[in-house]
């Protein structure tokens, strides 16, 4: 064999040694561009999170101090049941709203009728 032919050979195995050892360093920068990418990803997902968190609690305190506010004597509905006003299912004149705590049941029995079969009755229209 001449010469040329065994440098040639030999450049030939430097660079088969110099592709490699690129490629096993670029396989330990792709790993440790992951872990750092995996990391970064953790601090950003926790750091979120804690925002997210603490943006939620200040919602909450605003809604309650919000809640607290509201004059607890506004009005609300309440529907007659079995148990409670059943005299009044259905009827026309039925009022059932609290004001200040206190049931207005209808204009004619502003506390309710006692008995199930009211004398002022009235079938409600549909």
């Amino acid at each position: 064999m001449e010469q040329w032919q065994k440098d040639l050979i030999e450049i030939v195995e430097t660079v088969t040694d110099e592709v490699e050892r690129f490629f096993l360093g670029m396989g330990e920068m792709v790993d440790a561009f992951f872990e750092l990418t995996e990391e970064i990803s953790e601090q950003v997902h926790s750091s979120i999170v804690t925002e997210v968190d603490q943006y939620l609690q200040d919602a909450y305190w605003e809604l309650e101090d919000v809640v607290a506010d509201l004059d607890p004597g506004f009005p609300y509905p309440v529907e007659p049941t079995a148990e409670k006003n059943p005299a009044c299912i259905g009827c026309t004149n039925y009022h059932g709203q609290v004001y200040g705590g206190n049931l207005l049941v209808c204009a004619m029995h502003p506390h309710g009728y006692e008995d199930e079969n009211c004398p002022d009755w009235e079938k409600q229209e549909c």
